[in-house]
Formats: C-alpha cells, structure tokens, sequence
C-alpha cells in the first residue's frame, strides 16, 4: 500500500515536472504578452515602469515629508526610505491583482485547448516581476544622486543581500495570486474586495511613516509588523538605507508566512482547477 502511494506521488510529480517543460514556451509567451499589452496603448511605453514611481515618489515626499522622516527619527534619506517601500509595496499589489484575474480574462483559452492552468498565474507574477526590476533602475537613480549630498546612503556589500527579501516577496506575491486565482473564480467579488484590502494594506505598511515614532496601541503596533510586507521591507531597507545585515527574524519570519501562502495556493488551486471551466 506504502509503495502503491509512492509510487502515484511520483508518477505526479513527474507529470507536472513534464508538463513544465512541455509548456515553458507557452509560459514565456504569456510573460512576453502580458508586459507588452501592458503598455500597447501608451505614448511612453515601458518607460512608464520608471515614470510612475518616480512621480508617486515626489508625491508623498511632498505630502509627508514634512511630518515624517526626520534625523530625529533614525532616517537619513527619507526619499529613499519611501521609495523601498513603496516600490516593494506596487510590486506586490500589482502582481497578485494580476495574479487573481489571470483565470478568468483566459477564459477563451482554457475552454478550447489544455493547458497547466497555473501557467497563467505564474505568468502574470513572473511578467510584473520583471517591471518591477525594471523599476528599481529608479532607486539606483536616487542612490547615485543622492551620493553627492550630505543625505548620500553607505555604499556597502550588503547591498547585494537585497537579492533576499526579493526573492521572499516573489514567493509571497506567487503564494497568494494562487490563492486569489482560485477565489475570484468562484467568488467573482473577490476582485472588488481585494483593491480595499491593498488600500488598507498600504496604509498598514510602514511606507510613508516609520513605526517606532507613531503613538499607537501597542497591539495596533504588533498587528501591523505581523504583516509580511513590513518584514521583507525592513529588510530590503536595512540593506540600502543603513548598509548593514537585516534582522533574521524578519527572513525566517517572511519565508516561513510565504511558504505556507505557496503550500496553500498550489493545493487550493489544484483541488478547484477541474472546476474552472463551469465557471468562467
């Protein structure tokens, strides 16, 4: 019986591995597709991947910073400490709302011929994954300007280490559009309840405000560093913004809530997938 179980665990893991390969040009494709219709009917192209948070960035360095990023508050460049955030932040929402309708808008496709229907999740993360390396080129912009100011930010080896906290947020974003794919499918509101949570999510992220000088409840305080995104941006900032090794609590933290969101999301979304087709 032992045996008989192995034995179809392999035979599935084999076919998926074989249908990986078999399909990895078509997932190429989708990645190919989904960053050129992106910007089909734009003047400026993919130069709006640099353009808006350039301009978002000037926004809320305006609005905020004024209240928020002082010496007094342990940040030397508060430019770049919003920038870390916030570009950490798009790539995430982005990515996942993508993620959620990828299903549905292929509708067409799934209908006629087979596919690995996680092809198109996959494929819509893996494409704004690439926009938003793209748009780090951004951040590399500020650091080089900002490096003949006296708000210049430590050039150091562990810069390299941001590669980390990327990584981690890749698998977070792969996690939960798997989730979402499969929820708006049966749930067709989940689209409009989710652009609520990002909206509430943005603000429950330290982006424009650094956590330790808010006067909060100390439970309010511990709910919003539960969130994984404040662990893969502190991270990401410690790296950049101060030049020295991140906190490992905040890694182990991170992968473990993104690894659970991707064991979750590829058997959700195995279970419900043969029912797609009733409902799109």
């Amino acid at each position: 019986m032992v045996e008989k179980l192995e034995n179809s665990k392999l035979v599935k893991n084999s076919k998926f591995l074989s249908d990986f390969i078999k399909y990895r040009y078509l997932l190429s494709e989708i990645v190919r597709r989904n960053i050129k219709v992106q910007y089909r009917d734009s003047v400026l192209g993919i130069f709006w991947t640099l353009l808006q948070p350039l301009l978002t960035t000037v926004v809320l360095a305006l609005v905020f910073g004024g209240f928020f990023g002082k010496s007094a508050d342990g940040i030397s460049n508060y430019v770049i400490y919003l920038l870390c955030g916030r570009l950490l932040y798009d790539f995430f929402s982005q990515s996942t709302k993508r993620a959620m309708k990828s299903v549905r808008l292929s509708a067409g496709v799934i209908k006629k011929v087979y596919v690995p229907k996680y092809m198109y999740p996959l494929g819509h993360v893996i494409s704004s994954f690439i926009t938003f390396l793209i748009s780090l080129i951004i951040l590399v912009f500020f650091i080089i300007g900002y490096s003949f100011t006296d708000k210049a930010v430590p050039i150091t080896p562990y810069m390299l280490l941001t590669i980390v906290p990327i990584i981690v947020l890749f698998l977070l974003c792969l996690g939960v559009g798997m989730i979402l794919a499969t929820t708006a499918v049966f749930f067709k509101d989940a689209e409009y309840l989710y652009d609520v949570f990002c909206m509430l999510l943005f603000y429950a992220t330290p982006i424009v405000y650094v956590i330790s000088s808010m006067n909060m409840n100390k439970y309010v305080q511990l709910g919003i560093m539960a969130n994984p995104l404040y662990s893969i941006i502190s991270m990401f900032r410690s790296c950049i913004l101060d030049g020295q090794m991140f906190n490992l609590n905040h890694l182990w933290y991170s992968l473990a809530f993104s690894v659970v969101c991707i064991v979750i999301g590829a058997l959700l979304f195995k279970k419900k997938q043969d029912k797609f087709i009733l409902h799109i």
